[in-house]
């Protein structure tokens, strides 16, 4: 037991914090709780309660919204609606490209939106973005990178091996920083594999990317990965409104 909640099983765990399935004693039913892994001091403390405030007010039908925070027994405990299963998870059985299209669709209009209301996300990945059925996709974990970094080495960057951008990995997080997770988010999805650093182009998977999308979806989503942040989209919204002039980013 931690407060009210009957842990049942881990659901995934990071640097950061393990998830876990449970069970809500008071209202009967099961959510997923984030848990962080460092004890809370008063500094953590307040910064998760301006991120919590700053995530309530992100109504969005492609964003996890967050059920209930609290610190019990010391420890940051946050808990969301359950959903069905991780992006991360369905990447490993075929999605196909249509399907694969409306979930990456609705988590750009996510980011765009919080990006709208000026929040950073900071930790764009495939596990952060969340199943409620085959259909249904929404973002999770607004502002909580953030919360990490104060648990790492001062200086440091927060994010996740393989999405983070160069310039946030050094500890300066932007809009662009965002753009840069999510573009490398869409070339999983639709590669298969992440491209590997200093993402010298052609990278590995194009030949698979290019049987999916048409050669204008193709240059959008290079713009999107640049290396160098001001070659990229400025913010979500300006990503969006490119991504829309396309038409159907399928062949």
């Amino acid at each position: 037991m931690l407060g009210k909640y009957k842990l049942l099983e881990e659901l995934g765990a990071g640097g950061f914090a393990v998830v876990y399935r449970a069970r809500d004693t008071i209202e009967g039913r099961d959510v997923a709780l984030k848990v962080p892994n460092a004890r809370v001091d008063a500094e953590t403390r307040d910064q998760l309660l301006r991120e919590v405030r700053v995530a309530v007010r992100l109504d969005h039908p492609n964003i996890l919204p967050i059920r209930n925070a609290d610190i019990i027994e010391e420890h940051l405990v946050i808990a969301y609606p359950l959903g069905e299963e991780s992006l991360y998870r369905r990447l490993t059985r075929r999605l196909s490209n249509e399907r694969a299209v409306a979930i990456a669709e609705q988590v750009l209009e996510a980011l765009a939106y919080a990006h709208s209301r000026r929040v950073i996300h900071c930790d764009i990945n495939p596990s952060n973005v969340i199943l409620v059925d085959s259909e249904h996709a929404m973002l999770a974990d607004f502002g909580l990178a953030r919360i990490a970094a104060k648990t790492q080495i001062i200086g440091s960057g927060s994010g996740t091996v393989g999405y983070i951008a160069p310039e946030q990995a050094m500890g300066h997080p932007s809009f662009r920083s965002d753009v840069f997770s999510l573009g490398l988010l869409f070339f999983r999805i639709f590669a298969g594999a992440l491209p590997r650093w200093p993402y010298r182009w052609p990278p590995p998977g194009l030949a698979r990317m290019r049987r999916k999308l048409t050669p204008d979806a193709i240059h959008w989503l290079r713009r999107a990965i640049e290396v160098d942040d001001r070659r990229r989209y400025k913010n979500a919204m300006h990503m969006l409104r490119n991504y829309e002039r396309l038409g159907d980013p399928l062949r």
